[in-house]
């Protein structure tokens, strides 16, 4: 069963009590918050060396004010107590380093595996510091950059759509004529069909809806580039989801290149050339078929915490709770 902490606000309808108050002589009194060990630097970093494990994951997420905080997890913990390992104010790789160094070099040794995303800042912390790692590059990071140069071009063709409207009312309006919009045969005008598009993009054809399907077909129809686009994501989801050989996946990246090339989409060149820039780390997710998942989830638990308590006043009372519980 997955931990979720408790506000006293919450206990206010149950146990008829004044949450606000509950709170302060939790913090000033019933917990040992004041004698905290880590009290003292608690906003710069936390470290929990008990919580190492062979299979780490390293993110980052933002506590208040939009600070950021780089969080490394125990996957082993499956976000319960003993999932947190560090949590390190910032982004900046030299200062996580410097932290994480504070760690004996055999401990760190130990990890075998760390997933992460594209930031050249994560690679360089878990190059130094988990030297026998083997480094992941979550897949889910590399298909939202496909998701992402599909909706560019739906988004340009909805400019275009926009546009061609506010022309085509003008002309209507400086001749004296009633202006008729273009209706395709399920009731969306060219700006209403590409705006609403934007959802069934983002899944499978075999996941549409009976109205999607229709949406579509004359989306496909109506652009063909948004239709070859959608196909070369979806090609790259594949090659996650069917390929269970490294070496396999490996050839289907490569043809996938050549796809992107006759395309001739500058969005997806792009890609394909951050793609060819982490390529083994990319590839490495075949040998486990590891994700960043749960640092995603504990960094969802971290926010929807944050956000039951209306936000973060006092982050060292904040990061003493978070350890409690997690670490």
């Amino acid at each position: 069963m997955d931990s979720y902490p408790i506000t006293a606000r919450s206990l206010e309808r149950f146990c008829h009590i004044d949450g606000d108050q509950l709170e302060r002589q939790y913090k000033e009194h019933l917990s040992d918050f004041k004698t905290w060990e880590p009290l003292a630097h608690a906003h710069e970093w936390l470290l929990f060396p008990q919580n190492i494990g062979p299979r780490l994951s390293i993110d980052e997420t933002s506590m208040s004010n939009g600070d950021l905080y780089t969080i490394i997890t125990n996957k082993e913990g499956k976000g319960r107590e003993g999932s947190l390992f560090a949590i390190v104010y910032g982004t900046k790789s030299e200062d996580i380093i410097k932290v994480l160094e504070q760690i004996p070099e055999e401990i760190l040794s130990q990890v075998k595996e760390v997933t992460l995303d594209m930031a050249e800042t994560m690679r360089k912390i878990v190059r130094r510091c988990f030297p026998k790692a083997m480094r992941v590059i979550d897949r889910f990071h590399v298909q939202k950059l496909a998701c992402d140069a599909l909706q560019e071009i739906r988004i340009s063709h909805r400019w275009e759509a926009i546009q061609q409207e506010t022309d085509d009312k003008e002309e209507a309006k400086g001749t004296g004529k009633r202006y008729l919009p273009i209706v395709f045969e399920n009731g969306d005008t060219p700006k209403q069909l590409l705006a609403r598009s934007r959802y069934l993009l983002f899944e499978s054809a075999n996941k549409w809806t009976k109205s999607q399907k229709i949406r579509a077909k004359i989306l496909f129809k109506q652009y063909p580039d948004i239709k070859k686009a959608y196909s070369l994501m979806h090609s790259l989801r594949m090659i996650f989801n069917k390929n269970t050989m490294k070496d396999a996946a490996r050839v289907s990246l490569a043809l996938w290149y050549n796809k992107v090339e006759e395309a001739g989409f500058n969005s997806f060149n792009t890609i394909a050339a951050t793609i060819y820039e982490h390529y083994e780390e990319i590839l490495n997710f075949f040998v486990n078929r590891s994700t960043n998942a749960a640092a995603e989830s504990f960094n969802a638990k971290i926010k929807a915490f944050r956000a039951s308590l209306r936000g973060v006043v006092d982050i060292k009372f904040f990061l003493y709770r978070l350890a409690k519980i997690y670490a």
